[in-house]
This record gives C-alpha cells, structure tokens and sequence, in this order.
C-alpha cells in the first residue's frame, strides 16, 4: 500500500543473516507491463508458494520500470514459478523469470565471457598441429595447437588451438568459422569447459520445453486452492464437459498428498475458453468453492479469474 506515495513492503523479521544473503529463492521478473503493480505481482506468483517479498522497480516519480523481484520462503518454489512462469504471456508482453543474480555476479559472469582456448572441429584427417598452428597464428601469438586423436593415431577430426590474448582468439572464432579447408567446413568457436557445455545442453532443453509450451498455449488451465480431497478423475469430470481433455493431474508431494494444485489441457483453445467462462459463470458448481483461482495464458490474453 501507499505510504507518502511509496509503496511499503511488509515481511517477516529474520535476524538469521544468511536468509539475505542466500538468493536461492529469489526470482528476477522483467519485460513487465508499466501497469502491472505490487499487487497483481504478488497474487500472480502467490501460486507457487508462500511469498516473504515482493516489489516493483520504480523511477524517482513512481512509475513501473518494468522489472521486480520476487523471493519466496522456499527454493523449490521459486523454482517451480520460473518453470511454469517464464515466457508467459501477461497483460500481451511475454516476460522474463529468472533466478536473481547479484550484480557482482553478473560481472564475474561478463568477465568470463572473454576466452583464449578455442575449439575447432570437422577437420580433414590429414590436418596436423602444424597446420592449426599455420592457419591460426595469422590471428595472434598461439600457446600451443593440437588435434585430438585415437589410440592408433586416427584423427578424431577436432582440436583446440589456445591463443595468449583473448581477444585475438575472438577475432579467430569470427574470421575461421563456417571457412572451408579440404573440402571441409570448419566449426570454430569457444572451447567450452564441461560445466558450460551442460549449461549449454540445458538452455536447449528449456528452448525446446518453452517451444513446446508456445505451441501449446491456449489449451492448458492452471488451477489453484484445491481441495485435498480432489482427484484426477474428480478433476477430469469437473472439465469434461467443456471438450476433449489430453491431460488431466492434481500435483502431489512425495507422500501422496495433494499439493493444491493442478492442471488440465484441452485438444482446442476454444474448449478451454468454454471451461473458463462457463465455470465464471456458474458458482455454485459443487466443486466450484475449491477452484479458488483459475489462471489462464490463451494466445495474447491472460485471465487471473477470482471466484
């Protein structure tokens, strides 16, 4: 609420010093509508566990700057509201969900971006170390240049050249990739430790899981405040009579018992609409007074219907 025209903010008092500086369970929103306030955000991430703080960005005359955080009480929920909340679509702008990252730590992290090892592959078995010395000493002083092979001495067609100073191994990746020597067309880039190439495998992974949510989106219903005794088949029923379901599940915990929540996906974004305004429109539906909250993503609109 407003205090001398600056909202306040309100948690609880933890004398426990690690509790701030461990960020495990703080979440960096941006791209946010400017009309979205404190509220909105609060109720919004509220799904996903119990929230200790909550604020808006905001300029010296009190305007939205289009970012916030978010920390919850546990990390698995900041982690589940990164998972189902990133890439959704609020009030038509698709927004960012991240873990919040200290700005010390985003320094260290543009640091080293700079890299003097670089990797190269799809080499012609005959290139040798002399001819990676050869082609990428044109860029700069070169520390050494290898090319990796097999027991027998087979080519494994891949190496690594490392260069003295980073920036002449960038100009290398630039001028060298996708250029063709024999017959073959290199790939030359940074030579990634393995912690960075399991980065890298997860960023495709989560590009193909939010493709595959884009594709999805309009058939899906998030649902909220659940009563315990609510069940998949009870669920199923409940919706069933809006259109075809694909995918009907109340989350649990490890011990069987009902987390609350739930989610139910249509075959067509007009059956999930149907659900929607049908179940706004009828509330006293005997199941209706455990359907607390429905939020819905279909296509450019978002719905946060209360009931």
């Amino acid at each position: 609420m407003p205090l001398n025209n600056k909202p306040i903010r309100i948690m609880d008092s933890n004398r426990d010093p690690s509790m701030h500086r461990n960020g495990a369970a703080n979440i960096f929103v941006k791209n946010l509508d400017k009309l979205i306030s404190n509220g909105q955000l609060f109720d919004i991430f509220s799904a996903f566990g119990r929230i200790v703080s909550c604020t808006i960005a905001e300029d010296a005359s009190g305007h939205s700057k289009g970012y916030g955080f978010v920390q919850f009480e546990q990390e698995e929920a900041a982690q589940n509201a990164i998972n189902e909340i990133n890439g959704m679509l609020l009030n038509d702008k698709p927004v960012f969900v991240g873990p919040f990252i200290r700005k010390k730590e985003r320094q260290n992290s543009l640091d080293k971006t700079k890299f003097s090892n670089v990797f190269v592959k799809n080499l012609s078995e005959s290139t040798t170390n002399e001819d990676l010395e050869n082609i990428f000493g044109e860029y700069g002083k070169i520390t050494s240049a290898i090319v990796m092979r097999e027991e027998d001495g087979k080519s494994k067609c891949f190496g690594f050249v490392n260069f003295e100073n980073p920036d002449d191994a960038a100009r290398a990746v630039q001028e060298l990739n996708e250029q063709k020597f024999d017959d073959k067309e290199w790939y030359v880039g940074k030579a990634l430790k393995k912690s960075e190439r399991e980065l890298a495998l997860r960023k495709s992974y989560n590009q193909s899981a939010k493709n595959t949510v884009d594709k999805d989106q309009g058939l899906n219903l998030y649902l909220k405040n659940l009563d315990d005794s609510i069940g998949d088949d009870e669920l199923k029923e409940l919706f069933s009579d809006f259109g075809t379901i694909t995918s009907c599940k109340i989350m649990r915990n490890p011990d069987g018992i009902s987390k609350g929540f739930g989610f139910v996906a249509f075959s067509a974004p007009e059956e999930a609409n149907r659900a929607v305004i049908s179940l706004s429109l009828t509330r006293t539906h005997t199941h209706i007074h455990s359907l607390l909250k429905i939020f819905w993503n279909i296509h450019k609109w978002n719905f946060f219907l209360f009931f």
